[in-house]
């Protein structure tokens, strides 16, 4: 059972996180932020994966530790769901269309951390939430479930379809890449053998990919 269960607690949040990768896109989450729930829900809806997360964050002072944490604590759920990570399909990618908005999504569960996110907003708020956290949260993700993860909006004006093609692309991406090959289950798919690695800080320069 592709299943895991997260509990990350700090001074700033209070996080627990419930996956299961070979769900039907079931979720129940809460985080205190409405437009971040929205965007958590379309990631599981569309990956299939099984979400159930509670998060109590500093919200009093801001967004910002509870959207970076979720990330980071949604990541390690899948890195730990994922297991030696035997029979995954491993590579996945999608284009996602959103009215006047074109994302596409590429990613490797590599064991490599790594981010490249060429995404630009065009209002800084939407909801309760400063747009420029999107970038935290997929950092935090691709960080904590050892991920290579490109994130690139091909055009786009609408902000609200910005970020919601953005999460809709990662959840299409992953859905294939989590997927079980039937040929080569009982293989991991790298000829090294192994596709480990230790998430390391993958902070990106502005606008560009980091290491």
């Amino acid at each position: 059972m592709r299943q895991a269960k997260i509990t990350r607690n700090t001074t700033e949040t209070q996080i627990e996180v419930e996956i299961d990768l070979d769900g039907s896109g079931t979720y129940d989450v809460s985080t205190g932020i409405g437009f971040l729930d929205h965007m958590l829900e379309q990631l599981s809806r569309h990956s299939l994966i099984d979400l159930r997360l509670r998060a109590k964050g500093d919200l009093h002072i801001d967004a910002h530790h509870t959207t970076e944490d979720s990330g980071i604590a949604i990541g390690e759920a899948v890195r730990k769901a994922l297991g030696d990570r035997k029979g995954i399909t491993r590579y996945g990618h999608a284009y996602v269309p959103m009215d006047e908005t074109l994302t596409r999504v590429a990613l490797d569960i590599s064991g490599r951390p790594y981010l490249v996110w060429k995404v630009e907003f065009t209002r800084e708020q939407l909801g309760t939430i400063d747009t420029e956290l999107f970038k935290e949260w997929f950092h935090a993700f691709a960080g904590a479930a050892g991920i290579t993860l490109h994130v690139e909006t091909l055009y786009g004006a609408n902000s609200h379809h910005i970020v919601e093609s953005c999460f809709k692309g990662l959840a299409r991406a992953l859905r294939t890449a989590v997927m079980l090959d039937e040929r080569k289950l009982d293989a991991v798919p790298s000829t090294k053998g192994t596709l480990g690695g230790v998430a390391v800080d993958v902070a990106p320069p502005s606008g560009g990919a980091a290491v």
